[in-house]
């Protein structure tokens, strides 16, 4: 069983994001939503996975991918316990809820289908059917870091900070470390070129 893979984002669309890892390219569903979260190509990117069995008498094994292990357990939870809800429709009803996940919690605590209609876009008949499922299992799901805090930020549609992020990453740099020197840098100058950001951010480290 696979737990999460670690390695070099290769390409990503709204629905599926390809990960090298030991030479092997794993295709894996993901969320529009984590899609948006993901690094550049060509970074190194780490996705906890839910493996499904698909196909003709289960032949066909799928990989579905989540930012955080919170995430995933939430996304478990939503598959197993609400009637109907395969692995794609569970991975729908994720990218709905990743609009907040305390506000879906809070609703479904407090049986607020109305909640869940207004803010998730859920049919009534759907926030129904969570509600009935989920009440009693929702508190099973631990507060926690839902997503990665982002430093997308975009210049005439370039993700200039997330380069500059992967930049300091190749040379050597921790994640955490390179997105805290890139937000501080970009901040004394929004204007500022790719270049100039990884020079100026490398002060910052």
């Amino acid at each position: 069983m696979i737990d999460y893979i670690d390695g070099v984002l290769k390409s990503k669309n709204q629905d599926s994001a390809v990960i090298e890892a030991c030479g092997i390219g794993y295709k894996i569903f993901i969320t529009p939503d984590a899609c948006g979260k993901l690094p550049v190509e060509n970074s190194q990117v780490k996705l906890y996975i839910v493996e499904n069995a698909a196909g003709m008498y289960g032949g066909v094994i799928n990989l579905y991918g989540f930012l955080t292990v919170q995430e995933r357990n939430m996304y478990i939870l939503i598959k197993d316990y609400v009637p109907s809800t395969g692995a794609k429709k569970a991975l729908e009803y994720l990218d709905k809820i990743s609009k907040s996940f305390s506000d879906f919690k809070a609703a479904v605590s407090k049986k607020d289908a109305v909640a869940l209609s207004s803010t998730f876009a859920f049919t009534r008949k759907t926030a129904d059917k969570i509600i009935s499922a989920l009440k009693e299992k929702i508190s099973e799901i631990p507060d926690g870091e839902y997503a990665p805090h982002s430093t997308k930020i975009s210049i005439g549609g370039t993700d200039i900070a997330r380069e500059a992020v992967s930049a300091l990453i190749s040379l050597g740099y921790k994640e955490i470390q390179a997105e805290e020197a890139v937000r501080s840098a970009y901040k004394e100058d929004e204007n500022i070129s790719l270049s100039d950001l990884i020079k100026k951010s490398l002060k910052f480290v």
